[in-house]
Parts: C-alpha cells; structure tokens; sequence
C-alpha cells in the first residue's frame, strides 16, 4: 500500500506545507498506480523547485519521498500542492486498497 501524509498548517487543509509518500502497490512494487503516484509526485516536487524556483526540503530513497516548505514559500505552493492532493485523493477512490490518504497538522 501507498501511504500519502499531507501536512498541513494549522490543521488547515486548505493550507499545505508539504506531503511525504511511501511504501509500494502491486505484488513487485511496479503497478501502474505506483507509477501515477510517482509520477505526479515527481512533476510536483519539480515544478516548485525547477519553475517556482521555491526552495522545499527534498528527501529522497526507494519508495519514499518528503518534501517539506517552509515560510513565504508555503502560500506561493498552494495552486502545486491542492492539485497534487487533489489528484492523489481521486486515485485513493478509483484504488482505495492501493493508496491510503492522511493529513497532519504543523505550525
């Protein structure tokens, strides 16, 4: 299972500051939903360092992957982060045994 944790400020999910995904579907760890959760991951993480030119804390191993805003860059990440989320919640419904979605709260 793919587990997604969104963290948001002030319990606020209408304002994130970062999310971390890991773990794998599929019996080899290479389904198609794997890959769709990669994938937007990826396009995410890059459009808000690469075209926002944001500064994120990136972590990064096998089947894991954290990015983490901090300050000014938080509102300026909203329009990325909320279509992520939004993405990633209509994949947990068409997959919901390959994708658990939750959200935690930081200051």
């Amino acid at each position: 299972m793919i587990s997604v944790r969104f963290d948001s400020v002030g319990g606020d999910r209408s304002l994130l500051a970062g999310f971390r995904v890991s773990g794998h579907s599929g019996t080899r760890g290479d389904s198609v939903v794997c890959a769709a959760v990669s994938s937007a991951c990826y396009m995410a993480a890059n459009t808000l360092t690469d075209v926002q030119m944001l500064c994120p804390d990136i972590a990064l191993r096998n089947g894991y992957m954290k990015l983490t805003l901090g300050g000014a860059d938080i509102p300026a990440a909203q329009v990325i982060l909320q279509g992520l989320r939004i993405h990633l919640e209509q994949l947990a419904e068409q997959y919901p045994k390959e994708i658990k979605i939750e959200f935690s709260e930081v200051q």
